[in-house]
């Protein structure tokens, strides 16, 4: 059973790739799904009135302890099966200016910032290795 677009917008979720740049690097924050453990970034429902930037750094927060700015454009989409039906996925890029040690599903998931192509290694899906590729391209052309 398809779910219909309540939240006025063609997603059912919002997704944040939060990134940073210490001493000069840049890096990806990668969290472990609650099931298989998987390497991945936020992601979560887009409810009624909230945007997907909003729907995104909120997951950010819940899912990662980070805390920061969507940047630019949206950096891509994907769809993928759960409860059922096809979930379309939009995907943004994260700044981070902050990151917590403590926060919502710190227990629930593991949090791990990673190099760029160590990122590229550690995602076993090629929907999302895809767009962290395209991050890599956008964030070292300045293009954010």
């Amino acid at each position: 059973m398809s779910k219909k677009h309540t939240n006025g917008f063609a997603f059912d979720q919002a997704s944040a790739l939060p990134y940073r740049f210490r001493r000069g690097q840049l890096e990806f924050c990668l969290i472990t799904s609650t099931g298989k453990r998987r390497w991945s970034f936020p992601k979560g429902v887009i409810d009624p009135g909230e945007t997907p930037a909003e729907t995104a750094l909120k997951e950010a927060a819940e899912e990662a302890g980070l805390a920061g700015e969507i940047c630019g454009k949206p950096l891509g989409k994907y769809q993928y099966s759960k409860w059922g039906q096809s979930l379309k996925v939009l995907v943004m890029l994260m700044k981070v200016k902050q990151t917590a040690s403590r926060w919502d599903e710190g227990g629930l998931r593991d949090r791990q910032w990673v190099k760029p192509q160590e990122a590229v290694q550690l995602i076993d899906r090629p929907r999302l290795r895809r767009l962290v590729q395209l991050a890599i391209k956008r964030l070292e052309t300045g293009a954010a």
